[in-house]
């Protein structure tokens, strides 16, 4: 029965004008840093094995150790002051607190260390990534969605039947 009344839901979505911007909840790209890799629709947290580092997308919160303790913090610590997160290497995580597995992904990405071979969300010219609002194209992505909202509303109007 749940699965049923979920089809209906998902009929009636796909068949609204709002149905793509409805279907990209399931997504992050509009929550992920403009410096994080192109490629990924949802990505819960980055790896930056160059740094040993780790960005909590959702909470937009780097982990870094310190003396032994992961410390969580809306900035990276003043060591990392001249860090190009922009041409470093990102690995997406999609698992809760991967820093607690820190000896796992620092052996398995530690050849990622000095990479600089990937294409940051910025530099994306694929439109998917125009929903974020940091992204250089997302103010005339904005202007063109509402222009199309514009037009289809006009349709709409012209559309209806004249019955009395």
């Amino acid at each position: 029965m749940r699965r049923l009344l979920f089809l209906i839901i998902a009929l009636f979505l796909a068949n609204s004008a709002d149905a793509q911007f409805r279907l990209n909840l399931n997504f992050n790209l509009d929550r992920q840093p403009v410096w994080g890799p192109a490629g990924f629709d949802h990505a819960e947290y980055y790896y930056l094995p160059d740094i040993e580092v780790y960005y909590n997308i959702p909470q937009r919160r780097y982990y870094y150790n310190q003396r032994g303790r992961w410390i969580s913090s809306s900035r990276l610590p003043s060591r990392y002051r001249g860090f190009d997160l922009y041409n470093s290497y990102k690995v997406v995580l999609n698992e809760r607190n991967p820093y607690r597995n820190h000896n796992k992904y620092r052996d398995q990405y530690a050849s990622y260390k000095g990479r600089r071979d990937q294409q940051p969300i910025r530099d994306a010219r694929d439109s998917k990534y125009y929903v974020n609002p940091n992204h250089p194209e997302h103010k005339n992505w904005v202007r063109q969605q509402q222009q199309e909202k514009n037009k289809n509303k006009g349709n709409n109007r012209g559309n209806k039947s004249g019955r009395n």
